[in-house]
């Protein structure tokens, strides 16, 4: 071929082989363009250590003696099977440093062997453990071109011709190299684009909210749509969080901005939001406690957020928000409320002051929060959106008896030509514990208390027909009702809960908590908890208001 023929054909090809996002497929376009016209065999080999998602670039092979390398893609013009079935797709090989290829990858530059002798072939075939190879190689030219970007090499391709054509001038060698940088460019953007994709679906499923089994009272349904899809994680989160006494933890919030940036923003308010739930505070305590924390953590932790505790056996939500669209209850009977709650300034501000608010729950009422996605649009007004979403439910009541058709429905009033902004979705439907379920008393702190307690356990198991817990439970309420008497000055409360699960709770007016400990064989204390957290499903201590609250759970069994 004469300069023009070069010319065309690389423009040619370049449009044949295009840009995809797949490195396979590119490969076996580039195979394809090569084969009959300037060669009538190609192989395209690339290291191993592209195809593993989310892995750093890997080493040049000058690193190392020899390189794991895959056959991506194989054209030929020969009889049908011939190479093939000695050189077929999708294998994977050592490519030692014996090979033109290593050569051409550890230099960086074309190698070219004008007519492959019999040592060589054998040599080669040795390299690719078939003798077969060697009547397909030997007294042909063999060109060997690095697949090279960026200042590194991802692999390279191998062409080859019968004896009968002309062999390879600096034309041939010139364009072929030309072509094989276009496609090395290629496949090195879809190995980053791999990357980014496999960490923003890792980030995604690091912060991606999962409800907790077992939450009592509460039925749980999320949704969460990013504003861009090419970029999964967005600065939205929720969150569901079983807290002490069956009390279910809820909370929404929305970090400024979009991306990465503020999915990571949002891990961070995340994860200190379970912390800060775990301590039992109050919403309006925890709220200042995070924007506390987001102030030191930068500019970039601006956020709005609303932190729920609802009580299944009060029926009754206590909320704090912190700038925060307020809430909708949909209640059992097909009506819609907007939640009066102040609306506070977003965390991250500092010195403002939030508010806890208390809101009665019917049995079946369902909480419905949601992100500013869901009902803002520009050019309309905040207020009259969220109205007319609170109309769409009326007018859908059939449809918001189930939290997950809630959800469904809310995400279906996006309007996709208007849909700018991540959306997050939760819907609670609450429900009450029933007053049968529970037992509540006060004991004096005197050491009689610790015989009634066991009394009172005893009969209100059998009376609940769970009398195969009545020893465990008996043993864990004497270790921790003693212990109670030891530090309280005012009446003790004892309290038990059967749900799902037997819940027992001791409080008292002492704020100190008890502390694990693993008694030795002479000590006369520290006992008691060992045998709590050893026979219980689980168990906790908190702080309240007027002291501290020690609860364990234990296990139901269906029979």
């Amino acid at each position: 071929m004469d300069v023009h023929d070069h010319l065309k054909f690389l423009k040619e090809a370049t449009e044949a082989i295009g840009t995809g996002v797949d490195m396979v497929a590119i490969a076996q376009q580039f195979a394809a363009a090569l084969v009959p016209r300037l060669g009538d065999f190609a192989s395209i080999n690339l290291l191993d250590a592209l195809f593993v998602d989310g892995a750093p670039a890997p080493l040049s092979p000058h690193a190392t003696a020899v390189s794991l390398m895959r056959r991506v893609a194989v054209a030929d013009d020969d009889p049908p099977g011939r190479w093939r079935e000695v050189m077929p797709e999708g294998a994977v090989r050592i490519m030692y440093a014996t090979s033109p290829c290593h050569e051409a990858m550890a230099t960086g530059l074309p190698v070219y062997v004008p007519s492959v002798a019999p040592a060589q072939a054998a040599a080669m075939a040795l390299d690719h453990g078939t003798r077969d190879l060697i009547p397909l190689v030997a007294g042909r030219a063999y060109l060997a071109v690095p697949l090279s970007v960026r200042g590194r090499v991802l692999g390279c391709v191998a062409v080859t011709r019968r004896p009968e054509r002309h062999r390879f001038d600096d034309a041939d060698v010139l364009t072929i190299g030309q072509l094989a940088a276009q496609v090395a460019l290629s496949i090195d953007n879809v190995r980053l684009y791999r990357g980014q994709q496999a960490t923003t679906a890792e980030l995604q499923r690091a912060v991606s909210a999962s409800a907790p089994s077992g939450l009592t009272g509460v039925e749980v349904a999320h949704r969460y749509l990013p504003g861009n899809p090419e970029v999964e994680v967005g600065g939205d989160w929720f969150d569901t969080m079983a807290l002490s006494g069956s009390r279910v933890g809820i909370v929404i919030g929305d970090v400024m901005g979009h991306g990465v940036r503020s999915a990571a923003a949002m891990g961070h308010l995340r994860i200190a939001v379970q912390t800060l739930a775990a301590l039992d505070l109050p919403p309006d305590q925890l709220l200042r406690q995070l924007d506390n924390l987001a102030q030191r953590m930068g500019d970039d932790h601006l956020a709005t957020c609303m932190y729920v505790v609802y009580d299944p056996i009060a029926g009754i939500c206590q909320l704090a928000n912190a700038g925060h669209l307020p809430p909708l209850i949909v209640r059992r009977g097909g009506g819609v409320e907007p939640v009066a709650v102040p609306s506070g300034a977003p965390i991250g501000v500092g010195g403002v002051a939030f508010d806890t608010v208390r809101i009665p729950i019917r049995d079946g009422d369902t909480l419905l929060m949601y992100t500013d996605g869901l009902v803002e649009a520009r050019g309309d007004d905040i207020g009259g959106r969220i109205e007319a979403l609170a109309e769409s439910l009326r007018l859908a009541r059939p449809a918001t008896t189930d939290p997950e058709a809630l959800c469904d429905a809310l995400i279906g009033t996006i309007d996709p030509d208007r849909h700018e902004d991540d959306v997050a979705v939760l819907a609670a439907r609450l429900s009450r514990v029933a007053a049968s379920d529970v037992a509540h008393w006060l004991l004096s702190p005197r050491p009689a208390a610790v015989a009634r307690s066991r009394r009172l356990i005893r009969q209100t198991l059998a009376g609940w027909s769970l009398s195969e817990l009545h020893d465990i439970a008996e043993l864990l309420v004497t270790e921790l009702v003693t212990n109670a008497i030891r530090y309280a000055t005012g009446p003790i409360e004892l309290r038990l809960l059967h749900t799902s699960t037997l819940l027992c709770e001791v409080r008292d007016d002492d704020h100190y908590l008890p502390i694990l400990l693993e008694a030795g064989d002479l000590d006369e204390n520290g006992r008691g908890l060992f045998l709590v957290s050893r026979l219980a499903q689980r168990w906790g201590a908190s702080r309240t208001a007027h002291g501290k609250v020690v609860w364990f759970e234990l296990a139901i069994t269906d029979s």
